[in-house]
């Protein structure tokens, strides 16, 4: 197809609401296990260790901690790409996070792309106890910590609620760095981006989600396009001379049938790879196991083969 310069991510279905378990869709290595089969680069999961039960009850999404299951599926596969779509940064000490980070990326060969963003529920932040006012601040400090903390070497860190003196961490990961992909559309995250990552997550989706995550909407893909050449000039212009990858969320209508209308769906596919999209993640989007697994194995065969 003419997308042979983008690679895909399968994130595993979601299931919304209190009913049904998150692993409905088909035991986590079953599913793992396929995707690489079909021709997927990557496989990723997101996170909420605690979510407001009303955000639950009216369609919110269950899930299972990213890092562990990605161990696992780590565990099961030889190549896939292993990315948190995404996890919250400010939820957890940022050394804290970055032993999880490099110790999946140790184990995995190599194989972590971590993900992050700054969260969206206050309901979370209250019961994990982080001042969901400092979010920000948070997410800066976790930038700064982590090529610190995977460098191996001694240092020094004084953040807001903590002091780090003369500390070090090994193993250091197998990546150096582990790429860091930050989410949202903010000009804030965009420039995070630009200045301090090596990916982008733009958030799709359309204006209600972006509402309900606190980000706003991006708009069309030409849009999108114009962003994404911001973002890389301005990383250009500080400096940096690697590529800034860019991961964008696919949700044509009927791509849960992936064989339906393939000729509309390479194009609009095509479209994004021109706007300078160099990841794009599918989900079946559906709780059912048979499903789910034959979704990967039609999208699979019509688009990665």
């Amino acid at each position: 197809m003419s997308t042979e310069n983008v690679r895909f991510i399968f994130h595993y279905p979601e299931v919304s609401g209190l009913e049904g378990d998150v692993l409905d869709a088909g035991p986590l290595g079953e599913v793992a296990v396929a995707v690489e089969r079909a021709g997927f680069d990557g496989f990723s999961l997101s996170e909420h260790p605690v979510p407001g039960a009303r955000w639950l009850a009216s369609g919110g999404h269950q899930t299972l901690d990213p890092f562990v299951s990605l161990a696992y599926v780590a565990a099961v596969t030889e190549r896939l790409r292993l990315l948190t779509y995404l996890a919250v940064a400010p939820y957890r000490n940022p050394f804290v996070l970055a032993k999880a980070a490099a110790t999946l990326d140790k184990l995995s060969g190599g194989r972590l792309t971590l993900g992050i963003g700054t969260g969206y529920q206050k309901s979370e932040f209250h019961a994990l106890g982080v001042d969901f006012q400092e979010r920000n601040a948070l997410f800066d400090e976790v930038l700064d910590v982590l090529p610190l903390h995977w460098s191996g070497e001694p240092f020094s860190y004084r953040g807001r609620h903590f002091d780090a003196r003369e500390v070090i961490a090994r193993p250091r990961p197998v990546q150096d760095p582990i790429p860091v992909w930050v989410g949202g559309n903010s000009a804030l995250s965009r420039r995070r981006v630009a200045r301090r990552a090596q990916g982008w997550m733009p958030m799709s989706g359309g204006a209600e989600l972006s509402a309900t995550a606190r980000t706003p909407s991006l708009g069309s893909v030409t849009d999108l396009g114009r962003a994404i050449d911001a973002v890389r000039e301005e990383a250009a212009e500080a400096g940096r001379s690697e590529r800034i990858d860019v991961l964008y969320s696919y949700q044509g209508p009927g791509i849960t049938s992936p064989e339906v209308d393939a000729d509309r769906h390479r194009e609009s596919l095509a479209e994004l790879e021109k706007a300078g999209v160099t990841w794009i993640v599918v989900s079946s989007r559906t709780s059912d196991a048979a499903a789910n697994l034959d979704f990967i194995e039609s999208f699979g065969t019509t688009y990665l083969s």
